[in-house]
């Protein structure tokens, strides 16, 4: 049975004078990749700072798991990825991944593997032993993913995870994010990547505060009568 794992419900968020999210309606099912999409500015990761409480809404409401947010009890079920990196730079990767492990709460007889495991998949296991602030940009944006994916949440929020990746390694990780969903957990993931939004079940594109539609990939095509998620993109954009 699909449950609702986010919800959110005529969003509003203002900051100062301006209104950023107008009336942000979107659902996240269980078993299900969300992509929302927008250009730069649309409020992307205000959407997502709001449906984590990390923002607290002017209007609507947004709840997760059926628990309305902020929540923080709910923080150790989802894997929260931002935009810029939350990392400690005089650590390694590996003891990064230590720290927040035990702050997720995972045993100790689970650490290792589990820490093999993320690892693996954004392919940091050379890397691990080395200062964080010797690491690039891009194996930064791979720790924090792997550090999102610690602990097998049933949640995974995700904010333009794939920026300074390699398109094989990129491949490699919608593989693993595939692999999640069809284990009936659930991913809200922004991107600027039109190809990326494809790979998702359904996908909402935010446009002056609102999300303008909401479907799968291959109904949006159909409604705008274009060929790509791209020209969805750009046909609505005209729209506006």
């Amino acid at each position: 049975m699909e449950n609702t794992m986010i919800s959110l419900k005529h969003l509003v968020k203002k900051f100062g004078n301006q209104t950023v999210l107008k009336d942000v309606n979107l659902d996240v099912l269980s078993g299900e990749i969300v992509g929302l999409i927008g250009p730069s500015g649309a409020g992307k990761s205000t959407v997502i700072k709001t449906t984590l409480g990390m923002e607290v809404t002017d209007g609507g409401i947004a709840t997760v798991f059926d628990k309305t947010m902020p929540n923080r009890q709910l923080l150790a079920n989802i894997g929260y990825m931002a935009q810029t990196d939350a990392l400690y730079d005089a650590l390694s990767g590996k003891e990064n991944l230590i720290f927040y492990a035990k702050m997720k709460g995972l045993k100790k007889s689970e650490l290792n593997n589990e820490i093999e495991h993320v690892a693996s998949v954004v392919d940091l296991k050379d890397d691990l032993n080395k200062r964080v602030s010797g690491y690039s940009g891009g194996m930064m944006r791979r720790l924090s993913l792997a550090i999102a994916l610690l602990g097998n949440p049933k949640l995974l929020i995700l904010d333009e995870p794939t920026v300074g990746i390699d398109p094989a390694l990129r491949r490699q990780i919608w593989k693993e994010l595939s692999s999640i969903r069809d284990e009936g957990r659930s991913i809200l993931i922004t991107t600027h990547v039109m190809d990326e939004a494809e790979l998702c079940d359904r996908v909402a594109l935010l446009l002056d505060g609102k999300v303008m539609a909401f479907d799968k990939p291959d109904v949006l095509k159909m409604q705008y009568k274009v060929d790509s998620i791209e020209d969805v993109f750009l046909k609505a954009e005209g729209v506006e």
